[in-house]
């Protein structure tokens, strides 16, 4: 299947994952485009990516794809955005892609579920539970944000309905989510952020209790006729606490994903709506039995989507074999195992469920166990890599030191 060519926009982790997955499936390597490198990619033998400073600039994304697809035509291009940008730009204007597959919701989809707010009202419509919330259009008072008007009890959390538009207006103390202890502080970060220039919805949000080992992470894929054929189901070890990085996947156990009671819900949600392409869930135990609260959909595979293929649900394979082959079955995937991007003793460290701890150590000593950036053929007679790797392991060390919130 040599005529597969995968092209990426971005250079993260989600790309590298995503690479490599289609790299173990077929033996092909890929292209990626963004506008600056990455340390994940940098100086890998199965990417070759390209620096283009505009790169978030529609139409030279358009020119830039269409370029490439004159270079290669004959073959089966594959098109994937790898931050929520870049996927937003590619369903924009994929009706002016048909050089490329790009597997991907309807732009018209994109608008009603994409941002927070929105994705809400459909949860409601299939018995989605997600955390009780206030959404504001607009800066307002510390009184009008006392728990009396909200609703619930601080601390709560504060977060911008669309993350597209938030990371166009950076300034100093930007956050990926954001923390409030009382009403004060509360309308100080939606004043802050409107300040900025968002102009989008903000969502105040009651906290689920827990750590991170109480998140959940689930991945679908929908077919080009809006069947869901495939989804797998993670337990999370541990985030990331960076003021950028919050709430990324540092390590995940895979689980039998019939466990978790949302499932059949959102299945059915995803179908209903008629969704294509690669959809990623951000959910929350909060304790009781049986009650899971979705956060967020990401329109797209998620960053840390190698833990999906590391269960032998290979990600390319899904794309390549099952985007168009007229079928229904839908796999659920039930294989343990531990897939993690830092250090396996940094999650064994920080993992505050000694259960799950013990469970990935199992499931490593059993040989069920993937770390991303170590991928022998990658590394093989390329020591400029093999040190890259090596130096991002070894400062998760401290980044883990500094940021992980010491609880007392």
């Amino acid at each position: 299947m040599s005529d597969i060519i995968p092209v990426f926009l971005g250079a993260d982790l989600n790309c590298y994952n995503f690479a490599r997955a289609f790299h173990e499936a077929y033996g092909v390597e890929s292209y990626a485009y963004g506008r600056y490198p990455m340390a994940p990619t940098k100086y890998s033998k199965i990417i070759h990516f390209t620096t283009v400073p505009d790169m978030d600039n529609e139409d030279t994304m358009l020119r830039i794809l269409h370029e490439f697809a004159a270079q290669h035509k004959g073959k089966r291009l594959y098109l994937f955005g790898c931050t929520d940008d870049y996927a937003a730009m590619i369903i924009r204007r994929k009706a002016e892609l048909t050089e490329y597959i790009a597997p991907g919701p309807a732009a018209d989809l994109y608008g009603s579920i994409q941002k927070k707010a929105e994705f809400y009202e459909v949860c409601e419509k299939f018995g989605i539970p997600y955390p009780d919330s206030k959404i504001l259009t607009a800066p307002v008072d510390a009184a009008e944000l006392t728990e009396d008007k909200l609703g619930f009890a601080y601390p709560i959390i504060v977060k911008p309905s669309s993350s597209v538009d938030y990371w166009k207006h950076p300034f100093d103390t930007m956050k990926k989510v954001y923390t409030a202890a009382t009403p004060a502080e509360a309308a100080e970060i939606v004043k802050t952020i409107y300040a900025s220039g968002y102009p989008d919805r903000m969502v105040l949000q009651k906290m689920v209790p827990g750590g991170d080992d109480h998140m959940r992470v689930l991945t679908a894929f929908s077919d080009e006729n809006g069947k869901v054929r495939a989804m797998c189901l993670g337990h999370t070890m541990v985030e990331e606490h960076t003021p950028h990085g919050l709430g990324n996947h540092a390590a995940i156990v895979s689980e039998d994903t019939t466990s978790l009671p949302l499932v059949e819900n959102i299945r059915k949600m995803l179908e209903a709506c008629r969704y294509t392409g690669f959809s990623n869930f951000d959910i929350k135990y909060s304790g009781t039995p049986g009650d899971y609260r979705v956060f967020e959909i990401n329109l797209r595979q998620g960053r840390s989507n190698y833990y999906v293929t590391a269960t032998g649900m290979n990600i390319a394979r899904l794309v390549v074999e099952k985007w168009n082959d007229g079928g229904t079955d839908c796999v659920l995937n039930k294989n343990e195992v531990f897939w993690h991007h830092v250090p396996a003793q940094v999650a064994f460290t920080y993992t505050e469920d000694k259960d799950l701890v013990a469970r990935a150590k199992a499931l490593k000593a059993q040989g069920k166990e993937a770390c991303s950036l170590l991928y022998k053929p990658d590394l093989l007679w390329n020591p400029v890599r093999y040190a890259c790797v090596l130096e991002q392991l070894r400062r998760q060390f401290k980044k883990f030191k500094t940021y992980y919130p010491v609880h007392k």
